[in-house]
């Protein structure tokens, strides 16, 4: 299978690369940054895995920079994999709008377009594809100063509900993943206290794996998941 994944360079991301990679999949990957870590992967899968530098903010160019100069029409997608993301973390009282418009850039308006020609290339190759978006257990649980950063992921996954309903007679799926605390660039800037407290409202008392979010994605574009769409699949040590 051909399958684009966004914020591929590093944490989850890459990790979701790397295991599509193992299983045989070509992947194309789109984020800002090009990372050490990338490359070796790139190195590791040569032919099977493909970067191209997209600012994920600029989402009025989403169709040149992504599906005219990276994925053309002649490359028959069989899914994509929305995991790049930006944290606005505050309180309410301190929004900022500048900084909530640039958050829901790449956090809504960016994945919704890519689905959007993601579909369009599916139908032309008549494509029984899969969307996958990755959202947050903030969504479901609420955390103090992630009112933002949560509804971003809450807008995805009503997003990808209704999606599921339009396009599902065609054969095309959209789930999303819903990871718990992860340990990951995102969440390096808290307290080993600060994690300890969230861990403490999971079931299994720790961070939620990346191995287990990246399998989970794996198996939702599989075919073995032909009859799971429109779902939210919590990949969380039991926090809800």
């Amino acid at each position: 299978m051909n399958i684009l994944v966004t914020g591929c360079s590093r944490g989850v991301g890459l990790t979701i690369c790397r295991t599509l990679l193992f299983q045989g999949n070509v992947v194309y990957g789109v984020a800002r940054n090009y990372t050490e870590e990338f490359s070796l992967l790139e190195k590791e899968f040569s032919g099977s895995l493909f970067f191209k530098s997209v600012d994920l903010s600029d989402s009025d160019n989403v169709q040149k920079l992504i599906f005219k100069d990276f994925i053309s029409n002649k490359v028959k997608l069989d899914g994509v994999v929305n995991n790049a993301a930006l944290a606005y973390d505050d309180i309410v009282t301190n929004l900022n709008l500048v900084r909530l418009q640039a958050m829901y850039a790449v956090n809504v308006f960016t994945p919704m377009l890519i689905t959007k020609y993601a579909i369009r290339n599916m139908l032309l190759h008549r494509t029984q594809g899969c969307i996958i978006h990755i959202s947050s257990i903030s969504v479901h649980t609420g955390y103090k100063g992630l009112a933002m950063y949560a509804s971003s992921k809450g807008a995805m996954e009503a997003f990808s509900k209704d999606t599921a309903r339009e396009w599902g007679a065609l054969g095309i799926r959209s789930n999303v993943v819903v990871p718990g605390f992860m340990e990951t660039v995102m969440s390096s800037t808290l307290t080993e206290e600060q994690k300890d407290r969230i861990y403490k409202r999971t079931s299994m008392k720790k961070a939620t794996s990346i191995i287990s979010v990246a399998e989970t994605v794996a198996f939702l574009l599989s075919d073995r998941a032909c009859s799971i769409t429109g779902q939210n699949i919590h990949v969380d040590n039991g926090t809800i």
